[in-house]
């Protein structure tokens, strides 16, 4: 499924989103047609739009186009919506823009998803607060990290301070069983901000040699909920922790919004 601006996707106006690779974007996992923290992505899609078009966004043409997507669709699966203009131009971004509203939607894996092995490696995204679709280096990250033989990639930024993960943030459980969230420059996750919702918590900063302290180290978006790491490098950490299952059973008992 793909609409733009609610109806059929012209070929021509997706090129521009492909070519020009300027936007900004949301994804949301859809479970019977409830999507937990919707408000959060809306919300997010229009700080972005802000950030990137300085424009406002429709929260509510935005909703209308994702119950298009969601009607007629059973199970679970993803809906992602991409903001774009078509007519802007590579050499003059600074244009007045006006944002159209791709939606597609794709099937997804069941929860919980199985622990993953993650390589560190140096890289900052680019304007890290905002979810665009600029994502080659952070692809790039991700392609290294399983060619050496790992699931993905974790982000360190200078100092070797742990950020985030190429597509998900990262948290950890220390020795007193606290969820301990990294102190930089991320996007702000909306699982995340459900499970600190939920789950007392401590946002500070992390060494890359402090990562071997931890008892536990699990990664959050949309997509995968709450996933174990067993593996940084060469540090490894139980699969299963009662923390984590506390993180997983609180997120996936998140009722949801309906569309």
């Amino acid at each position: 499924m793909m609409e733009l601006n609610g109806a059929p996707a012209d070929p021509e106006a997706v090129k521009a989103l492909a070519l020009g690779n300027y936007g900004h974007f949301t994804s949301m996992r859809v479970d019977g047609r409830r999507v937990r923290g919707l408000t959060l992505h809306l919300e997010r899609l229009q700080r972005d739009c802000r950030a990137v078009f300085a424009t406002e966004l429709d929260r509510d043409r935005v909703r209308e186009y994702i119950r298009r997507a969601v009607v007629g669709q059973d199970g679970s699966f993803v809906v992602r919506v991409s903001v774009f203009d078509p007519a802007l131009d590579m050499g003059h971004p600074s244009a007045p823009a006006t944002p159209h509203v791709l939606v597609t939607s794709r099937s997804t894996g069941r929860l919980p998803m199985p622990p993953m092995r993650v390589k560190a490696v140096p890289f900052v995204r680019d304007v890290p607060a905002v979810k665009h679709i600029g994502l080659f280096g952070a692809l790039h990250a991700r392609r290294a990290a399983q060619l050496d033989g790992f699931d993905d990639a974790l982000l360190l930024g200078p100092d070797e301070l742990i950020s985030e993960g190429v597509t998900w943030n990262v948290g950890f459980v220390d020795n007193d069983g606290a969820v301990l969230w990294p102190k930089a420059e991320v996007l702000p996750g909306v699982t995340m901000a459900l499970l600190q919702q939920q789950h007392p918590h401590v946002i500070t900063h992390i060494a890359q040699h402090e990562a071997h302290r931890m008892q536990a180290a699990f990664a959050t978006n949309t997509s995968i909920g709450v996933r174990a790491i067993s593996a940084i490098d060469s540090t490894r950490f139980p699969a299963e922790h009662p923390v984590l299952a506390a993180l997983r059973d609180g997120y996936l008992a998140i009722p949801g919004d309906l569309v």
